[in-house]
This record gives C-alpha cells, structure tokens and sequence, in this order.
C-alpha cells in the first residue's frame, strides 16, 4: 500500500459509496469482519472471484464511510457462481422479504462490533467522522444504507419503514423495476415510480441514478426535489453502455450538485477489455475517468469514489494496485502525481459524498 497522503495536517476518511456487503455474506458466507486476505486463503481452489472487502483492510486504508446496499436480484437475472444461492425476488413480496435479511445483518454488525456504526442522522456521521482523529482503536466505520432497486419496497409509501430501519438512499433500479426503467432495459419513470420520488423527497432521501435507464434518469433530474447521486457510474467515453453516463447526463448531474462514484472495474474504464483477458490495467485509467468528470463539469465537486468491489468482480478484474478495498487510497496518490490539490484530492475522495450526507441527513 502507498503511503497514506495527509490532508490539512490529517490523513484524510475516503468514502467508498457502493458496496454490496450484505449481498456477499448472502451468496458467499463471507463475514465482513474477516479480512478479504483470509476470506481468498478460505476460498482456495473455487472458482468465483477473489474477495476484496473486510473490515480489517477497509480501516487500514482508511475507508471510513461505506454506502452498504441492499440487492437483491431479479429472479430472471443470470445466476453467479457463489456457494450459496444467490438472493433472487419473483414479486416485490419476495423483493422485500430478502432486503428485510440484509437490512437486519448491517443492524447486527454494528450491534455486535464496536467498530462499525450505522449512520441514520447528523450526528451519528460526526462521530464517525471524528473518530479518525482519534487513536486507531477508536476509529469507527459508518455505513450508510443505500438500497439499489426499488421493488422491496411494497408501495411508495411504505418506503417510510424502510426509513426508519435506516435506508437513506435509494436507487430505484439495477435492471428495470416497477419504478423505473434500468440497465438493458430501457424505460421512463412510472406512475408508482413517480410517486415515489415524491414520497423519497418528503423524507430528503438521497436519490441514486446509478443503473437507471437514460429517459428514466432524466424525468428523475427534471422532477425530483432533493439530493441526486449516482453511486457507482463512469463516463460512457470509456465504455460505451447505458450502464455508464454520457457526458450531458454528468452535466446534468452536475447542475443539480450532484456527485458521482467512479467503479474501478477493468471493464468499466476500457472499450474493448474482457474477463478473458489476463492483463490486469494501469491505475492511471481511474485517474483518468476522475479527469474526465472533472474537466466537462469544470470542478472536482461532482465526482468521488464508488468501488462496487465483490460485486460481480473481484481483484483479478481490477487494475494494478488494487488487492483489497484497502488500496482505494492509492488513487489519492495518483491525482497528487497530476498535480491536483490536496483541496480537490480531499473532495474527490470522502468529502464531496459527505457534503451530501450533510445535506439530507436528520439531526438526530
């Protein structure tokens, strides 16, 4: 790991805003207190990919807030190879059913570890924030829950329960919903879609665009009133897909002060990359995307970090350096070398996804 890079006299909080934690204790048993090193030395000889989250290694790297989702796949979706099956939902019943099992496993880790706190209000992100100018074995992670792909919940206004057991992000899509138009399948906002933007706002929940399909994205930046993020998306100049956002919809990201999370997954940051192909890419390509974001929207505002390690890919998919989610601080290494200023290194990294924690978050 490279040196830890100071900030104002501190060594800086990355936030990570896409991690799918629950999911990978679901499909693959992983316990997200183990590190990611002992999770492989326990998965020797199986097929699926290497692990890159545990707690351990995120705290090293001082990853200090994580966006922990709750996903659940479609039951038409491609089954991946894991040794448990895979969370699917036929009905949002179903839907609800599953996220209800994730949701209640964030709750036990942060009862039963003293490391790990949800973030639910203002003031439980100041402790955690504050805690990293602490000694180290008082540093605490916070984990805000995001939920990608909206059909757990059962109607727009039963959202209110998912907010109260601790969702303050929401995605309405992964492929598409009953709310939403998503990824390969293309669509609007419906009416129930509609409404529950309306029901998200009242409550200033922060609105995920991440996997949304294009004409959804845009109804949502035309109507929804609060916080727009869009947690794990890069710009479609290096991978054509409408899993990606062109460069209009980063502009019109950037005009409602929005932030998106740049996915350091090989095949998300070149045209022609494959899993086929053994050669792991350069770092240098995640300081490009960042770049790139910076440069059409004319600000390191409105871009951080959103790794969705483990999920879909792991350490052999990633670019060089990148082992565990402990080297996230790698990339603050790799914009100081461009030149760009411990102000913007800081943003990029943890402090632009926190303004808009800031933002929307209840006092207490």
């Amino acid at each position: 790991m490279a040196a830890l890079f100071f900030v104002r006299g501190q060594t800086m909080i990355i936030v990570d805003a896409h991690q799918d934690i629950a999911w990978n204790t679901a499909c693959f048993g992983r316990d997200y207190r183990t590190s990611a090193i002992k999770h492989r030395e326990n998965e020797i000889g199986q097929t699926w990919d290497k692990a890159m989250l545990g707690l351990p290694d995120a705290m090293l790297g001082r990853v200090g807030i994580v966006f922990s989702t709750l996903f659940v796949a479609p039951a038409s979706s491609t089954p991946i190879a894991s040794p448990n099956p895979e969370p699917t939902y036929r009905d949002e019943r179903e839907a609800y059913k599953e996220a209800g099992k994730q949701i209640d496993y964030y709750h036990r880790l942060a009862d039963e570890d003293d490391r790990i706190r949800l973030i639910r209000n203002r003031q439980e992100l100041n402790i955690v924030v504050e805690s990293w100018d602490k000694p180290i074995g008082e540093r605490k992670q916070g984990l805000v829950i995001l939920m990608e792909g909206a059909d757990p919940i059962l109607e727009p206004k039963q959202f209110e329960e998912w907010y109260e057991r601790g969702v303050r992000i929401v995605g309405t899509s992964w492929k598409a919903t009953r709310y939403a138009g998503g990824t390969g399948e293309p669509g609007g906002l419906s009416k129930i879609g509609y409404e529950l933007l309306e029901i998200l706002a009242s409550f200033n929940a922060i609105l995920d665009l991440s996997h949304m399909a294009e004409q959804a994205y845009n109804e949502a930046c035309d109507r929804y009133e609060g916080v727009l993020i869009a947690s794990h998306s890069n710009p479609r100049k290096f991978r054509e897909s409408d899993r990606h956002l062109s460069d209009d919809m980063i502009r019109r990201l950037a005009d409602r002060d929005g932030v998106m999370g740049i996915v350091p997954f090989n095949s998300f940051l070149h045209k022609t990359w494959s899993r086929k192909d053994k050669q792991r890419l350069p770092i240098s390509l995640v300081a490009d995307a960042i770049d790139h974001v910076c440069q059409i929207t004319g600000s390191a505002r409105h871009v951080g970090i959103g790794s969705d390690f483990d999920g879909g890919f792991g350490a052999d998919q990633t670019p060089q350096g990148f082992e565990t989610v402990g080297d996230l601080i790698l990339i603050a290494d790799v914009l100081k070398e461009r030149g760009y200023s411990t102000e913007d290194i800081e943003a990029i990294m943890g402090e632009n996804f926190i303004r808009k924690l800031r933002e929307t978050l209840p006092e207490n």
